[in-house]
């Protein structure tokens, strides 16, 4: 488990560098799951992790939110320590869209937010517009009023994904994560997550997990992660160009 320090501050506003210094992890103690990873995300930047299923690529991101400690190392947000800050102060200047995204029970005006009970409806339709949801959340029966199944199983995989980016877009994160945001969902959906994503990612931070080349091709950096190690760094183009695991 993860606690806050018993001095624990307030993380002030985020703008958006990160660092892996010397970075290892253990789920188990003798079990590496990342070892030596050395990483330095400028603000703005956007960062691609690639890499076969178990490499460590979602550990990696799981660190930078704190939802664990690392082992060794330290994990810096513009040179603070993670685990010097409360989890509040950190997560609500975070954003995550992961792979199979979490509705909640009630309605999908509630959905979009609920990080930001204070936020009006104005802002949340315009949050949906700019997740590329608005069209088909008004074509449901009660618009935004539509009341969520649990698990969101009155709605399909990609409409439940654009839900949780417009849920992102209305927190205005200085950190975003993504993890494998477009797998699961077909052609034409991905068409519309990717648009949705591409404007998100525009000034902030991010850390993209994926295997689809059209959501990396154009990240600012791209790391090809294996057996916990960052063993490739690069463009798309200087990585083609290098061949190896990438």
């Amino acid at each position: 488990d993860v606690d806050d320090p018993a001095d624990g501050r307030a993380m002030p506003r985020i703008e958006g560098q990160i660092e892996l210094d010397e970075v290892g992890f253990e789920y188990e103690e003798g079990v590496p799951v990342l070892t030596g990873i050395d990483l330095t995300i400028e603000p703005g930047q956007t960062v691609a992790l690639v890499g076969p299923t178990g490499a460590g690529k979602t550990t990696i991101a799981g660190l930078i939110a704190r939802f664990y400690d690392a082992t060794e190392g330290e994990v810096r947000i513009d040179g603070i320590d993670v685990r010097s800050v409360t989890q509040q102060s950190l997560r609500s200047q975070m954003g995550l869209v992961p792979q199979d995204p979490f509705l909640f029970t009630g309605s999908v005006r509630d959905n979009i937010r609920f990080s930001q009970p204070v936020k009006s409806d104005t802002d949340v339709e315009a949050a949906a517009r700019y997740a590329n949801a608005h069209e088909f959340i008004t074509l449901l029966p009660e618009g935004y009023d539509t009341q969520v199944m649990e698990g969101g199983a009155n709605l399909s995989l990609g409409q439940r994904q654009l839900i949780c980016i417009a849920r992102a877009v209305l927190a205005d994160p200085r950190i975003l994560l993504l993890d494998e945001a477009t797998a699961s969902v077909d052609t034409v959906t991905e068409v519309l997550i990717q648009s949705a994503l591409d404007r998100l990612l525009e000034g902030r931070t991010s850390v993209v997990i994926a295997h689809r080349l059209s959501t990396i091709r154009h990240a600012d950096l791209i790391c090809a992660v294996d057996g916990g190690r960052i063993v490739q760094r690069g463009t798309h183009e200087e990585l083609l160009a290098a061949g190896g695991l990438y």
